[in-house]
């Protein structure tokens, strides 16, 4: 099977991607780890009026009604600018955790606004929380380190949770208002992790768990296509670095051994987005929850060893200079570790996929 964008969606695409150029990003994501986010919410608010943010709402709820196809275009060049804030939560999880309970009143009073940009919101997951979120406990290791445990049982950390004008927590088959608490630190300086503090409940019961499951799903789709833009923006950079850095008078890029490990990184890419486009499009086609999560895991596996790959070739290439936090390079390298692990950690993804080819899941 061939997989491939319309022309409307690379037109999408290519609109977001100026759109981040012109915000010039590495300025906003450093401003951002240090809690300067005025910039970040201007460059998300024209994301938002773009359609970036409501793509996956419905029209009812103030959105676009588009499909999981979109939301990887979308996401993809967010991750390829590496855009910081609670994009993930805000346009992916958090609609798709409202819009499948139900009781559709939460999502009419909160959807509306997070679909135009006005409010940011984010989720927290416990290790209770629904059949899938139970296998990542939270939507990122406290570190950012891939492989490492998350958070002890019962508790968990949000995104962006002192800024968000909604913090939600699921428990099980409970879905919370959620306070924030302490940072806790990430290896990427601009993923500003709190724990929270469950309140008020806002849902429970009966198909509550499956709606934080189709959540978890959609929201480890959205980190498959962010970490897939931040490998390419990664490979370009190492190109471009190639191409100008001389070494007796002589570009390095044409060193054979350099041109190959930048193919091996452009052929990993590339063999991972197939994966991410038909996960989007099981995602859309409302299979069941197994195969569905078999596939999201399989996208967000490639995605993330291949933008890993990318982020470890394309430091040897520049040498020590990329491990400075002076070169932009090292925003790209800390934001593919973090990612890595977000919403599920490889481990936890190779065995929900295991888990499905052993029940027979290979459609």
């Amino acid at each position: 099977m061939r997989f491939a964008l319309t022309a409307e969606q690379n037109d999408f695409a290519a609109s977001l991607r100026k759109m981040a150029e012109a915000a010039k990003t590495p300025g906003i994501v450093r401003a951002w780890g240090t809690g300067d986010y005025a910039a970040g919410r201007a460059l998300i608010g024209q994301l938002a009026e773009a359609g970036a943010l409501g793509l996956t709402i419905t029209e009812e709820n103030g959105g676009f009604g588009a499909g999981p196809v979109e939301l990887i275009v979308a996401c993809t060049e967010i991750g390829r600018a590496a855009v910081p804030g609670p994009l993930v939560e805000t346009a992916a999880a958090i609609p798709a955790l409202l819009q499948a309970l139900p009781d559709s009143t939460l999502a009419a009073r909160y959807l509306p606004v997070l679909a135009e940009g006005a409010k940011l919101a984010t989720l927290a997951l416990t290790a209770s929380g629904g059949a899938n979120a139970g296998r990542a406990a939270a939507p990122e290791s406290p570190s950012g380190a891939a492989g490492s445990a998350a958070t002890a049982p019962g508790t968990a950390t949000a995104l962006d949770a002192d800024i968000a004008d909604l913090v939600l927590i699921a428990e099980g088959d409970r879905i919370a208002l959620a306070t924030a608490g302490d940072l806790v630190k990430s290896v990427d300086a601009a993923r500003r992790l709190f724990t929270v503090t469950p309140g008020e409940a806002l849902a429970e019961g009966e198909g509550v768990s499956a709606a934080i499951d189709l959540a978890f799903d959609t929201a480890a789709l959205a980190a498959a296509a962010q970490l897939l833009g931040a490998g390419r923006a990664l490979l370009d950079t190492s190109v471009d670095y190639v191409k100008q850095r001389q070494q007796f008078g002589t570009p390095i890029g044409r060193n054979q051994a350099i041109k190959h490990h930048l193919a091996n990184a452009h052929i990993a890419l590339e063999m991972a987005q197939p994966l991410l486009y038909r996960a989007a499009l099981t995602l859309e086609s409302n299979a069941d929850s197994v195969i569905r999560g078999r596939d999201i895991s399989a996208a967000k596996l490639a995605c993330g060893e291949a933008a890993y790959r990318t982020a470890r070739i394309a430091l040897q290439v520049h040498g020590a200079i990329g491990y400075t936090a002076e070169c932009d390079l090292s925003l790209w390298l800390t934001k593919v570790t973090a990612l890595r692990s977000a919403w599920g950690t490889p481990t936890q993804h190779r065995a929900r996929i295991a888990t499905a080819l052993r029940a027979g899941n290979v459609a």
